[in-house]
């Protein structure tokens, strides 16, 4: 099969996703034949680097071995069961694991298929929370300005990219907006430690004032990657974590971009609460002693030091999890809760229940996926090899960084953005199109540059970014 055979079945056939179909008639669509590793070819044999893991997606290359090998060998197994009155294996151990890696005490998964199902599923949860806690009034949702959270019509409540949002604004409930942790609207300076204490501030006034009217903050922690890659401090997530629970409000963690390690720590909150230093040495108690505990109080009963990252502190009330979580492969997301919020729900009133499902809940290939990608992770060292190919792959995009068109240069993690300073109309898709013609696929956000590579991707598939956006900057920048 061409290219063109492709495309053409495809433009009277599809409706893409996030498009204006029209475009398509001066962009051509790109058809994708196959993948391997951080590559992807199209019909003709033309190969280049996927620069954006297809949309955040995908953690350790295309077509993945073992990840190929554990859906195959679940397939002769189940290939999927109702979740409502039943289980399997699968979706027990992924529960399991995701429990012990997550931040803080979430020990309870409901799952999904896409990030905005686990938004939507989050906020409907925080809300039956407090009306089965006796205070229905606590409807509304807090969220940061420019905050994205996907594109269902709760998640666009809670969203403010308005090119996503101002058409279906009449269906949209009114929520709250506080500010982003940044010097003004639409900065992109690297993570301002005197604006988190700024906002920070401006949510507290925000509590104070309407907290007996609140279910719960929303945030994505570290990054806001919709409106184009904006990376705070992480002070700002432990100042909103001591607000919360001194207004009593929930807090949402929305890891949907962000997990998996592409900040650079399993999941963004993480760098908020990092682990203190383990201690010196000394001789061990005859017995364990666990640590008095009050209401509310979720202190690790782990000395210091022990334990993965942040459950010795607080961690979010609920945690919502997609695009990596199965590695790119399958639809899948999830939502973490502590036992706080799963015990309002747990009754013999079935009014009080959960009554919330996706026919495809909790599938057992996307789950036995997930449960190969945290194999990988463990077995691989990902988080410290990525620190360490992160570190290499800065010094070859150092040329990059000093171009004269180039603003705002950061990296976070595996997460790498700049600005290209210039006033070119359609920058985004002219962009797109001159990083093809340098074989790599980059999907700017505005005038944001960005690279978000698959963990697998080596020093070549990163040259052939930095060319790529070199060749950007090149055409499109506009020195100072």
């Amino acid at each position: 099969m061409k290219n063109r055979d492709i495309v053409e079945r495809s433009l009277a056939a599809v409706w893409h996703p996030c498009t204006q179909m029209k475009h398509h008639e001066r962009f051509p669509l790109v058809p994708v034949a196959r993948g391997e590793g951080a590559w992807l070819e199209d019909f003709e044999g033309r190969r280049f680097v996927d620069g954006v893991s297809s949309w955040w997606v995908n953690l350790f290359g295309h077509s993945h071995p073992a990840i190929n090998a554990a859906i195959a060998d679940q397939l002769g197994r189940l290939e999927h069961a109702m979740l409502a009155g039943f289980t399997h294996e699968p979706v027990v151990e992924l529960s399991e694991r995701l429990a012990k890696l997550a931040p803080g005490r979430l020990g309870h998964a409901f799952y999904a298929s896409d990030g905005a199902s686990a938004t939507e599923i989050a906020l409907k949860m925080a809300f039956h929370y407090w009306a089965n806690r006796g205070r229905p009034g606590k409807s509304r949702f807090v969220h940061l300005e420019g905050g994205y959270h996907g594109e269902t019509v709760g998640a666009l409540a809670v969203t403010d990219v308005a090119i996503f949002r101002d058409a279906y604004g009449a269906l949209l409930r009114r929520n709250l907006v506080t500010p982003f942790p940044a010097r003004h609207a639409g900065s992109k300076e690297f993570q301002c430690e005197h604006c988190a204490v700024e906002a920070a501030g401006a949510l507290a006034r925000l509590l104070e004032e309407r907290a007996d009217e609140i279910a719960a903050l929303i945030v994505e922690p570290m990054v806001q990657g919709a409106s184009g890659m904006r990376m705070y401090h992480p002070l700002f997530l432990a100042r909103a974590r001591e607000l919360c629970d001194r207004h009593e409000v929930l807090l949402i963690a929305d890891e949907i971009m962000t997990g998996f390690g592409r900040t650079g720590t399993m999941f963004a909150w993480e760098q908020a609460f990092p682990s203190p230093p383990a201690p010196l040495p000394v001789e061990p108690p005859s017995s364990p002693t666990l640590l008095p505990r009050e209401k509310g109080d979720f202190r690790s009963p782990l000395p210091p030091g022990e334990g993965p990252g942040v459950r010795a502190h607080r961690g979010p009330d609920l945690l919502c999890l997609s695009k990596g979580i199965t590695g790119g492969y399958l639809p899948l997301s999830c939502v973490l809760s502590t036992d706080e919020v799963y015990g309002a729900f747990y009754d013999d009133a079935i009014a009080r229940a959960f009554l919330h499902s996706h026919s495809y809940t909790g599938n057992a290939l996307a789950c036995r996926a997930a449960c190969a990608v945290l194999d990988l992770f463990e077995e691989g060292g990902t988080i410290e090899a990525n620190r360490e190919k992160a570190a290499r792959f800065d010094a070859i995009a150092a040329p990059l960084s000093r171009h004269p068109a180039v603003r705002d240069w950061r990296r976070l993690g595996m997460i790498w953005a700049f600005e290209v300073a210039g006033d070119e109309p359609g920058f985004a898709p002219r962009a797109f199109e001159i990083a093809m013609r340098h074989r790599a696929l980059l999907r700017p956000i505005g005038n944001t540059v960005y690279f978000m590579p698959p963990y697998v991707a080596n020093d070549e598939a990163f040259a052939v970014l930095v060319e790529a956006a070199t060749a950007i900057a090149d055409e499109l920048g506009k020195p100072a």
